[in-house]
């Protein structure tokens, strides 16, 4: 009997782990990741490599 594939089996429909935390502000992530963004292409430009 072969295993079946993750898509149909229910038991792994849940989503993947990808090693951050379960729950937490999403608001503060992105705002986080967007600063992050946007302090690197400053500097990249600042840098002159654009």
């Amino acid at each position: 009997m072969t295993a079946m594939p993750t898509a149909e089996n229910p038991r792994h429909a849940r989503r993947a782990r990808t090693g951050g935390p379960d729950d937490g502000p999403k608001a503060l992530e992105h705002i986080l990741g967007w600063t992050l963004v946007v302090v690197l292409a400053l500097f990249v430009t600042q840098a002159g490599l654009m």
